[in-house]
């Protein structure tokens, strides 16, 4: 099928899914810096206790037409003291029904919170040490050059360690390598070959590689796969029946809406492409989860009131690293926002035809998950649908 489209929808304020996020504010000088709650009218703050619904249920219309919303579908869940569930725009372009409200997704580097969890897990079990040096645990695939990097460094994104080298350049390359499946050591062997971007905890750089290699560890130190224990730790006890970890496949198993990339075409115009199908095991335990807004939402509540991670190290969620230069976004699995004169913590993802979300206040007052099949989820230029969804349930980004 073949659109034309208008010109790409510009996110404000530095508020973008995926990879990027919001500048964390100023905090006191520490080694690590929890963000201690702030009064809703301190200055530059715009408090908004409730979610603006008529927002919400625009946003989620607006779908309807993917040439000027750059979205075939959306799917939300608000929880929270205000409940709202939503969903919006098709299933698949060709039938033309609605989109399934349940259906499963690419949740993208949401993966990182199951992660970040288990490592966690294991730490509060004295089988892992966050300040240990991430080699002494893998000296085989972690050469001197990286000794002085930690596990926690890895979690936070503060190693250091640069990203590793894909094949392709531009979309349609990436498109024609879209079943190429990608080996978790060779990835951590082709970043570790560089040099460092910077001293470990100097800096925050996102990107994938700590991930992959906190996923290696958990293989490492349980004698199993990452798939398992993430699935045995967290999925099977907390009733995530829709959520799980593809491994291979480049399929979506169960009920799911289809995603689509915008391709650029010889005469000017544009097409959407059937993205569905597609390897993740470039992201595998940075970015390979598929799960639903239900599961989602589950999760996330049980992650904030303490019933994945326990005591202490749960704090290390809602902490942020001090760094010598620049000031941190980033905590051990999640990110920071102040929004609506609040802060709110959670994370987000993209993979290809799908952006993903979940997150919410510490206090659990407001939550938010989505699902959006935005049309071209990787891109620069960020989801309109997305930043509704967010800004109307929290509020704006809170200035300066």
């Amino acid at each position: 099928m073949k659109v034309r489209t208008a010109a790409a929808v510009a996110l404000a304020a530095g508020l973008v899914t995926g990879m990027s996020v919001l500048p964390a504010t100023a905090h006191s000088p520490a080694s690590a810096v929890p963000v201690a709650a702030r009064h809703p009218d301190a200055p530059g703050a715009s408090a908004r206790s409730t979610p603006d619904f008529g927002v919400l249920r625009a946003a989620v219309a607006s779908v309807r037409d993917p040439a000027g919303s750059g979205a075939t579908a959306a799917l939300v869940r608000v929880g929270g003291d205000s409940r709202w569930h939503g969903s919006g725009g098709v299933h698949d372009l060709r039938s033309g029904r609605p989109a399934d409200p349940g259906a499963r997704f690419r949740a993208g580097s949401v993966t990182k919170v199951f992660t970040a969890a288990a490592v966690l897990q294991l730490a509060s079990e004295g089988a892992v040490e966050l300040d240990r040096p991430v080699r002494a645990y893998l000296p085989d695939l972690v050469p001197a050059a990286y000794e002085g990097v930690t596990v926690r460094q890895l979690l936070d994104h503060t190693s250091g360690i640069p990203a590793p080298d894909f094949p392709g350049s531009t979309v349609e390359e990436w498109y024609g390598n879209r079943f190429v499946l990608h080996d978790p050591r060779a990835m951590v062997r082709s970043a570790t070959s560089k040099e460092p971007e910077f001293a470990p905890g100097a800096r925050q750089h996102y990107l994938n590689i700590g991930y992959t290699i906190a996923g290696l560890l958990i293989e490492r130190v349980t004698g199993d796969s990452y798939e398992e224990r993430v699935t045995e730790r967290i999925l099977r006890p907390l009733g995530l029946h829709d959520t799980y970890l593809p491994g291979r496949s480049p399929r979506i198993q169960g009920p799911h809406n289809r995603g689509y990339q915008i391709f650029g075409l010889p005469d000017g115009s544009t097409e959407l492409r059937d993205v569905s199908v597609w390897s993740v095991t470039d992201g595998w335990a940075a970015g390979d989860i598929i799960s639903t807004t239900a599961d989602l939402e589950r999760f996330t509540r049980a992650l904030f009131s303490g019933r994945v991670v326990r005591g202490p190290l749960l704090e290390e969620m809602f902490t942020l690293p001090r760094l010598a230069e620049g000031t941190a976004s980033y905590s051990v699995g999640l990110t920071h926002w102040r929004l609506g004169g609040r802060d709110v913590w959670g994370k987000t993802g993209g993979r290809w035809g799908y952006n993903a979300g979940m997150g919410g206040t510490r206090d659990l007052t407001t939550t938010l998950v989505y699902s959006v099949n935005s049309t071209d989820a990787k891109g620069q230029e960020r989801s309109a649908v997305v930043m509704e969804l967010i800004t109307g349930t929290f509020g704006a980004p809170d200035e300066g």
